[in-house]
């Protein structure tokens, strides 16, 4: 009789530890994070894992990461965040403005930014606040800014090398065809044309475009610079670009304070992670490409910034922003 009471207190021990278990299993929240580059050494999937990482080692948290699994359009990955398809993205400002979100443009506005120490001010400071409050409100709460993420700082790249307006006048180049992009190169004699990322080699090869233009981490792995068309790069820096980090709404308000702290942690180390490796890589790309046989030169910038703040101010006053500009001006 009492090796069986033994037995049944055992037995119960074991179904409570089993109970105890599932009860710890079931407050790990499983997160989906995406972005659209299938490029699984890029800086988005290394930000990305170092989110997994620091999420996953608090044991409140279980990331799923997609590197261009679930969409590589960011119309098509918002739509997924808000429906529920994926709790955090990846994704530039420009989707934002076909939504009804203006404001996000600041963030496309050309030579903005002097560089990544003024940049990084910026969006981690009071105007990046603002923003993520804008965007927040704008979105219909559906989803929330969680950090600020770069691409990296574009250049042109093209036929032949760009020392002067004169030298892009009628040559198409793969970039935004609405908004700010496109409106400064159409003012200084490009025509902005639309090509799928996925397609921009076999469009500069074939000559569907003369020129594009992007970071070196991004445009030198997909080896445009090979082509007749991307052999040529001109140093124009002329975007310090700004990537936003969202979370869907419904997945913030309900986490816990002890989730909150953590994932806010998680989300601090990745965004040092994607933004680190992407400086990293940039010198690396260049002087690969330099390897590869492409021409790289330096320009005067001056004529092209002076075009640039002109469009800056006139975009600023039309959405009552001049003040906001003026802020971003005042950290250089």
């Amino acid at each position: 009789m009492k090796k069986f009471i033994t037995l049944l207190t055992t037995a119960a021990a074991m179904m409570l530890a089993g109970c105890s278990d599932d009860s710890s299993q079931s407050d790990v929240i499983k997160l989906v994070a995406a972005h659209n580059q299938t490029n699984i050494s890029n800086p988005y999937q290394i930000g990305m894992l170092k989110l997994k990482e620091v999420a996953d080692q608090s044991g409140l948290f279980d990331v799923e990461v997609h590197a261009g699994t679930i969409g590589t359009n960011e119309n098509e990955l918002v739509e997924k965040l808000v429906l529920g398809g994926a709790d955090m993205v990846l994704v530039s400002p420009g989707f934002m403005t076909s939504s009804g979100i203006d404001e996000v443009d600041l963030f496309s506005l050309l030579y903005l930014f002097d560089n990544y120490q003024h940049w990084e001010k910026v969006v981690d400071g009071e105007v990046g606040t603002k923003m993520a409050n804008i965007i927040h409100q704008k979105s219909g709460e559906k989803y929330r800014v969680a950090a600020y993420w770069t691409a990296g700082v574009r250049h042109w790249y093209g036929k032949q090398a760009v020392n002067s307006f004169a030298d892009l006048e009628g040559l198409k180049i793969r970039t935004q065809t609405s908004g700010v992009v496109s409106q400064y190169w159409q003012d200084i004699g490009a025509v902005p044309t639309s090509v799928a990322w996925a397609e921009l080699y076999q469009a500069l090869s074939s000559n569907v475009v003369d020129a594009a233009e992007n970071a070196y981490p991004y445009f030198i792995p997909m080896e445009h610079h090979k082509t007749d068309n991307g052999k040529f790069i001109s140093e124009t820096g002329h975007d310090y670009t700004t990537r936003l980090l969202l979370v869907r709404n419904s997945v913030w308000e309900n986490f816990t304070d002890e989730q909150r702290v953590e994932f806010e942690k998680a989300v601090k180390a990745a965004t040092q992670a994607e933004r680190q490796a992407l400086y990293n890589e940039e010198s690396n790309y260049k002087q690969q490409a330099i390897n590869d046989g492409a021409v790289v030169n330096s320009l005067n910038r001056t004529p092209f910034i002076e075009k640039a703040v002109t469009i800056q101010n006139e975009w600023a006053k039309e959405h009552n922003m001049t003040d906001i500009v003026a802020t971003i001006r005042a950290a250089k």
